[in-house]
């Protein structure tokens, strides 16, 4: 009797611990709503900010725009991706955090539990996000050197970004690095997918 009971609970537990894996496999695979008052930041707008400067963010490189949120399940899967990104072309390309969370990190905060290079310049402005037409995290913006919007969307349609074939962001870099002034997105990459911004938690 109390053998069955216990083997019972254990079904239970384990049906449980399914359940929620699948539910958040599931939340993951469908886009983020689009919010009521948004608005759409088409391909070749110019892309300004307050504070933005030449001393953090010399000329003459693109700029790839990290939108990210330590809290966000989502924003920490793909860090390892990001932080390769960083690494392979960052001769080649400003790279810069943009912080989306309510919390208080501090640049070093950010850097160091996430592996960063102490260089890579960290923002909090959530205007930004704005004005890039981004809603969710995490999301990659690439603007050409001349601040004007190339690419905005997912890294990879895999939640891990372990999938080479559609590694969006790195795709959409080395075509911007290829001088490619026409780009031809897969439409999985340039829907937002992820935690739902103000709060970047769900």
């Amino acid at each position: 009797m109390r053998k069955g009971m216990v083997v019972a609970w254990l079904i239970l537990l384990l049906t449980g611990i399914a359940g929620l894996f699948w539910r958040s496999e599931w939340i993951y695979a469908l886009p983020t709503p689009v919010p009521v008052n948004y608005h759409p930041v088409v391909t070749g707008t110019k892309i300004e900010w307050p504070g933005r400067t030449a001393r953090t963010l010399p000329s003459g490189k693109p700029l790839f725009l990290h939108f990210f949120n330590p809290d966000c399940p989502c924003s920490r899967f793909n860090i390892p991706h990001f932080r390769d990104l960083v690494k392979r072309y960052g001769q080649q390309t400003n790279f810069a955090v943009v912080l989306m969370t309510n919390k208080h990190y501090t640049d070093d905060d950010i850097r160091r539990r996430f592996d960063l290079p102490s260089y890579l310049s960290v923002f909090r402005d959530s205007s930004i996000a704005a004005a890039c037409g981004v809603y969710s995290t995490p999301q990659a913006v690439i603007l050409d050197t001349g601040d004007r919007l190339y690419y905005r969307g997912n890294y990879n349609r895999s939640r891990y970004c372990t999938d080479d074939s559609s590694s969006y962001g790195k795709l959409a870099l080395e075509s911007l690095l290829r001088n490619d002034l026409h780009p031809s997105f897969d439409p999985l990459a340039l829907k937002a997918y992820g935690c739902k911004l103000p709060t970047c938690t769900q």
